[in-house]
């Protein structure tokens, strides 16, 4: 009985795996800068969100916010908000479209669109300083979108 139980669990939850498509960063609804649906279907991971919003070579976001939480990671940039609270600021539909495509919520924003692929007047392939080619994508893929968003959700004052 156990093992049928866990056999039909099993099934169950692949068979929603299965279901739970990504969004193409060209198919994202945006509602006043909002994304209501999750761009995976999948729960977010924060301490990869962390990861990615401290790193480099992924989010970059210390290059231009201030993130307490990241105080072992030198040389924050003071052109963004500072990030601490932005779980207390924005919603996750809010944090979700702000990491997605910032402009759609503050058109004048300096903040790179990171699930964006069209609509660009001369677009770089990610952060190597060459020309778009073939493989051109989104800066960052739908599941660090969804790390991140998972990550800034725990920043509360």
């Amino acid at each position: 009985m156990k093992r049928t139980y866990l056999a039909v669990l099993a099934l169950t939850a692949s068979a929603f795996a299965l279901s739970a498509e990504e969004i193409a960063p060209t198919a994202v609804a945006f509602n006043e800068g909002s994304v209501e649906s999750s761009l995976t279907g999948v729960a977010g991971d924060p301490v990869m969100g962390r990861e990615i919003v401290g790193s480099k070579s992924l989010g970059n976001c210390v290059a231009c916010h201030q993130v307490t939480d990241l105080s072992d990671i030198p040389f924050h940039g003071e052109i963004g908000p500072m990030l601490d609270g932005a779980g207390d600021r924005w919603s996750e539909a809010e944090l979700r479209g702000i990491v997605a495509n910032a402009k759609m919520m503050f058109e004048d924003s300096l903040m790179p669109s990171f699930y964006k692929t069209e609509g660009f007047f001369r677009p770089g392939n990610a952060y190597t300083g060459k020309a778009a080619d073939e493989t051109f994508g989104p800066l960052l893929t739908a599941q660090q979108i969804e790390d991140v968003v998972a990550y800034l959700a725990t920043l509360k004052e």
